[in-house]
């Protein structure tokens, strides 16, 4: 048996993220993050972290937060036209010149470091504050950063992704669907 085991508590590396082991293989770990995400990640690229750093919680207090949120949730629900629904509920664009005020000195690995960097932020964002859907604008170029996009929103599980409304983007965008767990 290796060193990670179902139902242990991990952080991965380099990430602000933190979940329950689910499921272990000989090349990758499946976990659950707080968000109730499932992501695969190497085992070298996380750590397992002890009981001691949980906080216990009753099922009261879980209770009475449970039922503050329904009771906000109702009463702010606006209602949406058809045609809102279905429109994305956010847009980021990775174009250098919107990133930095100015890419002079920049090398091309470091200008696509910042566009990836920038691109799983406002994932982790959007899958926080449940936003569903997110436009990610990348332009046309070389396709590399799209291709990196793809490795990215290919480590998720809870995530669909496709080329967005041609008419409104053209071939630069990709739209990211976000699953939410209930």
């Amino acid at each position: 048996m290796g060193l990670f085991q179902i139902g242990d508590s991990v952080e991965v590396l380099d990430e602000k993220l933190s979940g329950e082991v689910v499921a272990v293989s000989n090349t990758e770990i499946t976990i659950e993050s707080e968000d109730g995400f499932m992501m695969k990640y190497a085992p070298n690229e996380l750590v397992k972290i002890s009981e001691a750093n949980t906080i216990k919680v009753t099922n009261y207090e879980v209770a009475q937060i449970k039922a503050e949120k329904e009771h906000t949730r109702k009463k702010n629900k606006p209602i949406l036209k058809p045609k809102e629904r279905n429109a994305p509920k956010m847009e980021v664009d990775l174009h250098i010149n919107q990133l930095v005020k100015s890419a002079k000195g920049m090398g091309n690995h470091e200008i696509l470091n910042l566009q990836m960097e920038t691109a799983k932020r406002q994932l982790e964002f959007a899958m926080r504050k449940r936003i569903q859907k997110v436009v990610f604008i990348h332009g046309v170029g070389e396709g590399v950063l799209k291709e990196e996009l793809n490795f990215l929103f290919g480590r998720y599980d809870n995530i669909k992704y496709y080329d967005a409304d041609y008419q409104k983007y053209g071939i630069g965008a990709t739209e990211v669907y976000i699953f939410l767990s209930k």
